[in-house]
């Protein structure tokens, strides 16, 4: 069991901890919650002996972490996964810890199969993924098959298959009757995998209660109702009698309402004696989510603001739009077309001529090639003008690799091919 009475800590004039007492009993998973800088690290740090409390003290077992004789075969943690000789392979890892704590090295190849690195064993870690890191880091903490547990976000950078192998985990090690501690930000884990919550704030105790107690403290439920539709007077109708029983009653966006007070029998009456159908009557249970929102709200250390492009940007004159981006602009080979000459579409085939993609009359012709560096988008033909006739002076080849054309436009315009690749 951990047990902490009195916990403060002090970084010159800037208070992580204060007076933080709690207990981590064995056989459940003990969450331990709470907003960035609250002082979760810091707190479990002063656990594994890592930083000396400013005042107060806690225990593993009744005993200080540096007085626990062969700690690491009784503690195991995982506080920061990135904490590996990068030029170290996993197994060497592994077993440099095991040799120091005198545990036997085939111990090191069990505790690689648990967490699924068998296979990369060999390879160092530098070149691990954050999900791989994180088993690494948990198979390290398995080493010495500990009683006591500590995980600060194990499920960071895992997939949804490392995920639920990390939750079955600390399930299975709480039910051996080990005690697991787990910090993590994502709640609906929490709610998946934790029995019990230890809920911290500015370095001070807000809630020590099992996740069912902390819902139904912080959090309350209402019944969802809605009626059909297509006859919206008769939630009009359904909403008076409602709030006559004594019923609070909320309207929600989707058309259905909110409704606080009233049991859900008792809603279902007074439907029925106003004659009004009812297309769902369900509660509504808030989610851990919800609730840990409500409890920390005055506790959060970091909140966003709306991003005020106005000092980013200068604001665009009345009906301007902003510049349209130029696909390929600006890399190798783009090339840019001239202007258009003023009247008429000189770039469009003629009745008779060969398109860009085929012979005369085929479908698409007049439709600029865009592999063809002599022949730049035409401009759309405006309605009732005839498109002019080409150029007379001969077109450079159409098939031409745009990874070799000029970055600037030839001076002359020039005319649609004769005898595109296509057409041969």
């Amino acid at each position: 069991m951990i047990e902490a009475v009195g916990l403060t800590k002090r970084y010159g004039d800037k208070t992580a901890v204060y007076n933080l007492s709690f207990q981590v009993r064995p056989g459940a998973v003990t969450g331990f919650l709470g907003p960035n800088g609250s002082g979760k690290s810091t707190t479990m740090r002063m656990i594994l002996g890592l930083d000396n409390p400013t005042s107060g003290h806690v225990t593993i077992g009744g005993y200080p972490y540096r007085r626990l004789p062969n700690a690491p075969r009784q503690v195991g943690a995982l506080l920061d996964a990135k904490a590996v000789h990068g030029g170290r392979a996993a197994r060497n890892h592994l077993l440099s810890l095991a040799q120091l704590s005198g545990i036997p090295a085939r111990r090191v190849d069990e505790v690689l199969g648990v967490v699924g690195l068998q296979d990369v064993a060999r390879r160092r870690s530098k070149g691990f993924s954050l999900g791989m890191g994180q088993r690494l880091g948990i198979a390290a903490a398995l080493l010495g098959d500990p009683q006591v547990l500590l995980f600060d976000e194990p499920v960071n950078g895992l997939d949804p298959e490392g995920i639920l192998w990390v939750r079955n985990l600390m399930k299975s090690l709480a039910a051996e009757g080990r005690t697991v501690f787990v910090s993590s930000h994502l709640m609906s884990e929490m709610a998946l995998t934790a029995d019990h919550l230890i809920v911290i704030g500015r370095g001070q105790l807000l809630s020590d209660m099992s996740v069912k107690d902390f819902i139904a403290a912080n959090s309350a439920g209402f019944a969802r109702v809605r009626t059909p539709d297509t006859e919206p007077q008769l939630r009009e109708k359904l909403a008076g009698a409602l709030t006559e029983a004594g019923g609070h009653v909320l309207p929600e966006q989707d058309g259905g309402l909110r409704v606080t007070g009233l049991a859900l029998p008792r809603i279902s009456d007074i439907a029925h004696d106003t004659d009004v159908r009812l297309w769902e009557l369900s509660p509504h249970q808030a989610s851990l989510e919800e609730a840990y929102m409500r409890m920390t709200q005055g506790a959060v250390d970091y909140r966003s603001t709306v991003d005020q492009k106005e000092g980013l940007q200068q604001p665009l004159p009345p009906g301007a739009q902003p510049p349209m981006p130029v696909p390929g602009q600006g890399q190798p080979g783009w090339y840019a077309p001239p202007p258009p000459p003023q009247g008429g579409q000189p770039y469009a085939a003629q009745p008779g001529q060969p398109g860009p993609y085929g012979a005369p009359g085929a479908p698409g012709a007049g439709t600029p090639n865009p592999y063809a560096q002599a022949a730049p988008q035409a401009p759309q033909t405006a309605p009732g003008q005839a498109p002019a006739a080409p150029p007379a002076q001969p077109a450079p080849p159409a098939a031409q690799n745009p990874a070799q054309a000029p970055a600037s436009a030839p001076a002359a315009t020039p005319a649609a091919p004769t005898q595109p690749e296509d057409a041969r």
